[in-house]
């Protein structure tokens, strides 16, 4: 079968280690089955893989890619879960299982014609979304899901602070946001995704660090250290910043006594639950809301779509079709 490989790691140069062409079909364990993908959705976490992050080399090669949609093996269309993980040892949730991982990390990833998964991870793409939309949503928009309504715990009518649009978990939290009646206020250093944040829903779109017109319930964290006193300082007193990704630095000055004094919350969160998964599937048929895809690509020009991921030069979503 065809697929996106990773077979050497450079952290600085991570496009070096990319390899397209054929590959052995997959093994399917015990409990597991195969999925004939038809849309796979690209990641941040595809390029750190790439840089050796959570990929050692002593597991090389391996195929890339978490996301996916595609058809069962009983010809069912299905949208596959990422997180390889038993929900008895995290109890409940398999992101707290201590041995869980993501497709790609211990087991072959979807940039694929075909992968294997647990039974478990399959859940029914409905039918009102497209298999490039489906594909969008098991890593950034579950992500961006479950730090708005689980994590940050803001009710409609709240306020939240999408910092860094243009991104995956960026964009899906502000559509998402918008949906269920937040004031959404987005900030980047791109005025041309400054303008798309307003069309996916932002109340009001900012310059990075720029001063916003309230004080926030929650910010959406997943730029970092560039943007983690401005997160800080935009909070009301009793405010949460939510934590899913670090990708301009994972040490910042932590900030601690504006942390205590205002009594802020610093919530981390990782992934979704394979229910959250099936929640935010019915949430966009309810709503109407559709991920912004930045292009699609076939996927043997998979290394264009890496290419622009590296470069920031996206806004949604980069998916390859099969």
């Amino acid at each position: 079968m065809f697929a996106v490989t990773a077979t050497r790691i450079d952290a600085d140069d991570p496009l070096n280690g990319l390899t397209l062409g054929e590959r052995p079909d997959p093994e399917v364990p015990d409990g597991w089955t195969t999925v004939t993908v038809k849309a796979a959705a690209l990641n941040h976490h595809d390029l750190w893989s790439l840089r050796g992050v959570g990929l050692p080399a002593e597991r090389l090669p391996m195929i890339l890619g978490c996301d996916a949609s595609g058809v069962d093996e009983d010809g069912n269309e299905v949208i596959v879960h990422a997180v390889v993980g038993d929900p008895d040892r995290g109890g409940g949730d398999e992101t707290l299982d201590p041995k869980r991982s993501l497709l790609s990390e211990s087991h072959p990833g979807t940039l694929a014609e075909k992968v294997a998964v647990p039974r478990r991870n399959l859940v029914r793409k409905p039918a009102e979304l497209s298999f490039e939309e489906a594909a969008c949503l098991p890593t950034a928009w579950l992500t961006a899901y479950r730090m708005l309504f689980d994590k940050a715990g803001v009710e409609p009518g709240g306020s939240v602070l999408v910092q860094g649009a243009g991104g995956g978990v960026a964009t899906a939290a502000i559509a998402l946001a918008s949906a269920a009646g937040l004031r959404v206020y987005a900030t980047s250093r791109s005025e041309a995704k400054r303008a798309r944040a307003l069309e996916l829903g932002a109340d009001a779109a900012l310059e990075s660090g720029a001063r916003l017109p309230e004080r926030v319930d929650a910010v959406i964290e997943t730029v970092g250290q560039a943007t983690w006193s401005h997160s800080l300082k935009s909070l009301r007193p009793g405010g949460r910043v939510v934590v899913s990704g670090a990708t301009s630095g994972a040490v910042p000055p932590a900030d601690l006594n504006r942390v205590f004094f205002l009594q802020l919350q610093v919530v981390g969160s990782t992934m979704g639950t394979r229910g959250q998964l099936e929640r935010l599937a019915g949430f966009l048929v309810k709503s109407g809301v559709r991920p912004p895809i930045d292009r699609a690509l076939p996927l043997g020009r998979a290394r264009e779509g890496f290419a622009a991921m590296a470069e920031g030069d996206l806004f949604g979503k980069i998916v390859f079709t099969t």
